[in-house]
């Protein structure tokens, strides 16, 4: 709670510039965070204990009520006594004053002790109302801190690429692929002059086996020009 409590005294006009000069904003967040949860057990705490301050109370006016109900009963059964007889007139008198004047001072007591219940179940209910909201604004800040996290993960990752990008030589690139192509060009062209080399590069004896080898229809029709040739010779 100090930290966000020393942020919003600084004001909202310079909160921004702030956090900018943080050194690590997502550490003193989280530490923001925890303070918080501290503060939250204390106030959990001091709940537990106002509500079990109230519910005494709220037992010590039952009580007191119970002996006003009890010192008025007895009131009745001393007058009853006296009127029957078993007791002096006098000292029923006297006695069952004095049994009222402490069923009107307990009676007091337990309307006392009812409005200091009263009232502590009212702050009480206040300070429920502070936990539950402290409890979601945890919650909230903490998923909060999640999504960032992951973004400033996604915007740290996308900013080394694209500065990398930038750094490169795009000319150099190019000019680079532009030789390549070239040797590729001038790699096929060697390739296919070896090739008419080794086609032309055959001896007399490797053309003639491959006439007498090849059995297909212009090689017959050589063969019979020959013989053809040889008849009229």
């Amino acid at each position: 709670m100090n930290i966000f409590k020393r942020l919003l005294t600084i004001g909202k006009a310079e909160i921004h510039s702030v956090i900018d000069s943080f050194e690590d904003p997502i550490n003193l967040t989280e530490q923001g965070i925890r303070e918080m949860k501290e503060q939250l057990a204390k106030s959990i705490e001091a709940l537990a204990q106002l509500k079990a301050l109230a519910i005494r109370k709220k037992n010590e006016a039952e009580t007191e009520q119970q002996t006003a109900n009890d010192y008025y009963n007895k009131a009745i059964v001393i007058v009853q006594k006296a009127e029957n007889g078993e007791v002096e007139a006098a000292e029923a008198d006297r006695l069952a004053k004095e049994a009222l004047k402490r069923q009107t001072s307990s009676l007091e007591n337990a309307k006392d002790l009812q409005k200091e219940h009263e009232k502590l179940y009212d702050e009480c209910e206040k300070m429920q109302g502070n936990i539950n909201h402290l409890k979601s604004s945890i919650a909230k800040w903490e998923n909060e801190l999640k999504t960032l996290k992951a973004r400033v993960q996604v915007s740290e990752a996308t900013k080394d690429i694209n500065q990398k990008m930038t750094q490169m030589d795009t000319g150099s690139t190019v000019s680079m692929l532009e030789k390549l192509k070239d040797r590729v060009v001038q790699q096929e062209a060697l390739a296919e002059a070896y090739s008419d080399l080794s086609k032309s590069g055959k001896s007399n004896d490797e053309e003639i086996d491959a006439i007498v080898n090849n059995s297909d229809t212009k090689a017959e029709e050589a063969l019979n020009r020959l013989k053809e040739t040889l008849k009229k010779g």
